[in-house]
């Protein structure tokens, strides 16, 4: 699906958004397109600044445009769409979604994530949570990112399988 999806955005969207081809990513309910934009000139001025400005510019000039691909994209791919942009060093998601997910933890996990939040590190035990996957994915990516490519070989496989000649 990614791919195909990432073929349709490379087609549908406007030539002159983003500096080579967007960062799709997709999970079971969102996909985020992520493109790079040019760099201002900023002449030995603060060049984070500038940068947070082009994206706050494209983020605006661009928002009823983004917002007719989004629907189309939704319709066609059964997902909302949520964008974002980089420039520089910069990097910003604009709108994206914070889905419920439904976890069991036994004592010795509640506990961690208790102390976390009477630590002041997170306000309560659904932000600690949260805390606690972003600092596995950052130390974690290189594995994380194995782990999905050997995931889609296995989809892979599965397409090409007897029940796919079926179909």
């Amino acid at each position: 699906m990614t791919d195909t999806l990432t073929s349709w955005l490379t087609g549908r969207l406007p030539d002159d958004w983003f500096v080579g081809s967007p960062e799709t990513t997709v999970d079971r309910d969102e996909i985020v397109v992520v493109g790079r934009l040019s760099t201002p000139e900023t002449g030995g001025a603060d060049a984070q600044a500038a940068a947070r400005g082009r994206i706050a510019r494209f983020r605006e000039d661009t928002r009823d445009q983004r917002m007719q691909i989004a629907r189309e994209a939704e319709h066609q791919f059964g997902r909302k769409v949520a964008w974002g942009a980089v420039c520089g060093e910069s990097r910003v998601v604009f709108t994206s979604l914070s889905v419920p997910v439904m976890t069991r933890l036994r004592q010795p996990e509640r506990r961690v994530l208790d102390t976390l939040v009477e630590a002041g590190v997170a306000r309560s035990r659904s932000e600690a949570l949260a805390w606690c996957i972003r600092l596995v994915g950052e130390h974690t990516g290189d594995w994380l990112a194995a782990l999905r490519e050997a995931l889609q070989s296995v989809q892979q496989v599965r397409d090409a399988g007897p029940e796919a000649a079926a179909r």
